[in-house]
């Protein structure tokens, strides 16, 4: 067995290019981190310490619990969870699915109008009804302080559905003429046939509008006026920091004992804690769905 020329053999020393870019990645990786990590610390330290003592910048001088505690005490920010899983699980099934068939039907060329609709959809990347006619219209339909408003309004992206419709166009056309030879109707080769090869690109958009569900507060702050048992999670938070609802929450008590060792701005920063957390942990794990999902069926094999 011949030896590795020794060229192979060197150890690959770092350029200064290499020097330059892995400085400039930390630094970037440190300005996103670390506002983060700036938030965690002070949701753990003692409220009036911060006040006293002045800001925490690495580690909890003072540690306590009692911000989590003053948090989780509070039923709106348990309701608003609720809405907030509720939205994000109901919301996402009625998009894919929706999405989904729309897509399908527009890969048909026998459909009626198709060009006409597509033309329409194509203009919706580039421009907007604008934020009035779109809550005249969601006022019209009666969807103003309800649920559906989550569900209905955002059911449909025809951005989504360009990816699903240049992964259904990989499908094999043989497929679904087999089907259609076998007596099987449209629904059908839909559900049974195009669906099951379909799971990458349903993931992926589950995944796209997920997301948007749970992170999601301008529709809590524009379409819920007065039924605020319908605020999600996200909307919650941007009362709490953008309003004086913070020093509200201070009047929790546990066994008639006020808790003196909770500010405004500790409810603010666990709050913060609280709503990003689902998301911090879920994300790692989908990351590569996300980076997979902008070129999913964007070439055709």
């Amino acid at each position: 067995m011949t030896a590795a020329p020794k060229s192979l053999r060197r150890k690959k020393h770092l350029t200064s290019f290499d020097v330059a870019n892995y400085s400039m990645m930390i630094v970037v990786c440190f300005l996103i981190v670390y506002p983060l990590w700036y938030t965690l610390v002070h949701s753990f330290n003692d409220g009036t310490d911060t006040v006293l003592r002045g800001p925490v910048y690495f580690l909890p001088r003072l540690p306590t619990l009692e911000n989590y505690v003053a948090v989780f005490e509070n039923p709106e920010i348990v309701a608003a969870f609720g809405v907030s899983a509720a939205r994000t699980a109901f919301g996402t099934v009625a998009h894919v699915s929706f999405t989904a068939m729309v897509a399908y039907a527009f890969t048909k060329k026998r459909l009626i109008g198709r060009r006409i609709w597509l033309s329409m959809g194509t203009v919706t990347l580039f421009f907007s009804g604008g934020l009035i006619p779109t809550y005249l219209l969601v006022r019209q339909l009666g969807l103003i302080d309800s649920f559906l408003v989550y569900i209905l309004v955002p059911m449909f992206n025809f951005f989504h559905c360009i990816i699903f419709m240049n992964f259904f166009r990989t499908i094999p056309v043989s497929l679904e003429e087999s089907a259609q030879i076998d007596g099987a109707h449209e629904f059908w080769i839909f559900t049974h046939v195009i669906v099951p090869l379909s799971k990458p690109v349903l993931a992926t958009i589950a995944l796209f509008n997920g997301v948007f569900n749970w992170n999601d507060y301008f529709y809590g702050v524009i379409y819920i006026n007065r039924q605020t048992w319908l605020l999600p999670i996200q909307t919650f938070l941007f009362r709490v920091v953008a309003s004086s609802q913070a020093h509200a929450m201070l009047n929790i008590y546990s066994h008639g004992v006020v808790r003196v060792t909770v500010t405004p701005e500790s409810i603010r920063m666990a709050t913060m804690m609280v709503t990003t957390f689902p998301v911090i942990c879920v994300y790692p794990f989908l990351q590569r769905y996300f980076t997979k999902g902008m070129l999913l069926g964007s070439i055709k094999g």
